[in-house]
């Protein structure tokens, strides 16, 4: 029931930004108007999250970046997961400056920028469980993954390795933002959490003594921002945006800064 609704939902978001599919500004109207409008995730880290009421992380860092590098304004509005991709789909933002992982279903209504980190899945459990070793562990397990998100999508893939080992998949449970879903894994509500290897490995460095990496549980997946397919010369300016970054060795520095500075 909960995957039908899932699904239901994304079909419907994808209904909404085809409908508006033209409302989105391209890069001359941007010029013109003097400011290109960024949508960026709340609680997301180590890519976007709040530190002492103030936006920190990865995609921070690259907005700082990004803001001298253009010659227009650049204005953030930091908005919950579950409503930003549909927001920027719809035109109310130009793109989005998120950790978005590029899927099939987010490609029919997206371009996306040159790739900058891994998406491929992993599961946390609780640090000491010394009962989910292995993916087999995982059969009948309640897990705890984002609303709306690249990881519930694919779900099938962990799926599909449960069932070679003659497992099944359990219980999955849907929340609006990851730090919710930690609070139920570490107080035993869940069983395990998936999410993007970057995010598991912040994590697990962060709080070593409640939480452990586990095993990947997809195949590979990366990370890039999504515009509006169409805004074609946007796509091309961030995707000179992007190219500058690793040319001058600015992208290679910004991992060091990828460490949750409270969790």
């Amino acid at each position: 029931m909960k995957k039908s609704l899932a699904s239901m939902c994304l079909s419907a978001v994808l209904t909404v930004a085809f409908s508006y599919h033209a409302v989105a500004a391209d890069l001359p109207e941007i010029e013109k108007s003097g400011t290109l409008k960024v949508a960026t995730e709340d609680d997301y880290a180590p890519f976007n999250f709040m530190n002492n009421g103030q936006a920190d992380g990865f995609n921070k860092d690259m907005l700082e970046e990004l803001r001298k590098y253009a010659k227009f304004h650049v204005d953030q509005s930091i908005l919950p997961w579950t409503g930003l991709l549909a927001a920027v789909s719809t035109g109310q933002y130009d793109m989005a400056l998120t950790g978005a992982v590029i899927t099939d279903e987010r490609l029919k209504v997206f371009d996306f920028t040159p790739l900058w980190a891994s998406a491929q899945h992993y599961f946390v459990k609780r640090a000491g469980d010394t009962s989910l070793n292995t993916i087999a562990d995982l059969s009948g397990k309640k897990v705890g993954v984002q609303a709306g998100s690249a990881l519930l999508a694919r779900l099938p893939e962990l799926k599909a390795m449960l069932e070679k080992t003659g497992g099944k998949l359990g219980p999955v449970v849907e929340y609006p933002s990851y730090p919710e879903a930690y609070a139920d894994l570490a107080n035993k509500r869940l069983d395990y959490v998936i999410n993007v290897v970057i995010s598991v490995n912040d994590l697990a460095k962060a709080k070593p003594k409640v939480f452990a990496k586990g095993l990947a549980v997809s195949g590979p997946g990366y990370m890039a921002w999504p515009i509006p397919k169409n805004s074609p010369q946007l796509l091309a300016y961030m995707t000179r945006f992007m190219n500058h970054m690793k040319e001058t060795g600015k992208l290679a520095e910004l991992p060091e800064k990828m460490v949750r500075r409270n969790l």
